[in-house]
């Protein structure tokens, strides 16, 4: 029997495709897979997103995280440190308007974790972090 790692699927709305194309495959560097004229797919960083064309889901700055508040919902990933720091790198460099500009959180406390909040072009917003350790991820 082949063992298959568990992969994360999001399916979400966006107006254009080709205008997700260019931020999810040009600047965050997801590859892409299958599409229709409605849908695409792209490899999230070992996961799978599929944009489908439609009203992107309302958010607002609910979420409440130290002393800032983080659009609710939102979706992200965990990256290696230096991953996490080379796209932020390449989304500084492509204009990206930060909704948390790249940091550091909570350090020196359990959980400290490097940060960045951005939209994408649709108002979808996404988290991505990194850890010193994967032991830190969940660490209380």
């Amino acid at each position: 029997m082949i063992q298959l790692p568990s992969i994360f699927h999001f399916a979400f709305n966006v107006t254009d495709l080709d205008v997700a194309r260019g931020f999810y495959g040009r600047i965050l560097g997801c590859r892409e897979g299958r599409s229709t004229d409605t849908w695409v797919d792209f490899d999230f960083f070992g996961h799978q997103i599929s944009l489908h064309l439609g009203e992107p889901f309302k958010t607002a700055r609910t979420g409440h995280v130290g002393d800032k508040l983080v659009p609710m919902p939102h979706f992200g990933l965990i990256m290696a440190l230096p991953d996490w720091k080379a796209l932020a790198e390449r989304l500084a460099a492509a204009g990206t308007a930060f909704v948390l500009e790249p940091q550091v959180r909570f350090e020196g406390q359990p959980g400290e974790q490097w940060t960045m909040f951005f939209m994408d072009p649709f108002g979808n917003p996404i988290e991505v972090k990194a850890f010193k350790s994967v032991a830190d991820i969940y660490a209380a």
